[in-house]
């Protein structure tokens, strides 16, 4: 608070008269008291910015009896490699009958391998606008929501993604495209360590 002292006093000296003077003080108590209040409010009120990450479940390193592996049908599973100069190859399935299967090329943009993902796994989209649609409706609890995500998604509708990465291709790359697995609703998805064979595709692609 600012305080005027004032003296009321006046006098006279060879025979004009003096000007009164003013002392003035400003209390900055109140305002720091004020301050404090302001932000223990805001520390009650506001929350604080909680970081987005991507939880991935990396492939264990130890061995599993191959009667114990996970067996993914060849029609559900599509391989995507990670090249250099921002380049994907990926192929659908596997090798059959001895014959390799066909190489194609894409790309980050959105009519690149983003609409190959969709058009690949338009079947468990379609089963999950719906599911979306009823719990809009309120016609699904929240809890049974998320079961019926996670087994669509895991279900012969969805689609099964093999990533791996050449040593040319850079993290950015990697960032980019597990951001497409969220884009496009791939609820069944890999890391993988390239092999000679899929490196063989690529040059006889070239």
């Amino acid at each position: 608070m600012a305080e005027v002292n004032t003296d009321s006093g006046s006098s006279k000296k060879h025979g004009k008269k003096k000007r009164k003077k003013l002392s003035t003080r400003v209390d900055l108590t109140p305002m720091v008291d004020l301050g404090f209040l302001l932000i223990t409010f805001f520390m009650l009120a506001t929350s604080l910015i909680k970081p987005q990450t991507m939880e991935i479940s990396m492939p264990s390193k130890d061995k599993v009896p191959e009667e114990e592996q996970t067996k993914v049908k060849a029609s559900k599973a599509i391989t995507i490699i990670l090249a250099k100069s921002d380049s994907i190859y990926y192929y659908l399935g596997g090798p059959e009958d001895g014959k390799d299967p066909e190489v194609l090329t894409s790309n980050y943009s959105g009519n690149g391998i983003r609409q190959v993902l969709l058009n690949k796994n338009a079947g468990a989209i379609k089963q999950l606008n719906e599911l979306k649609a009823k719990k809009a409706k309120n016609l699904v609890s929240e809890e049974d929501y998320k079961k019926e995500v996670i087994k669509i998604k895991g279900g012969d509708a969805g689609t099964v993604v093999v990533i791996k990465a050449t040593e040319d291709a850079t993290y950015k790359n990697m960032v980019d495209i597990l951001d497409e697995m969220n884009i496009c609703n791939i609820g069944m998805y890999a890391i993988v360590d390239i092999n000679d064979y899929d490196m063989g595709l690529i040059k006889n692609h070239k």
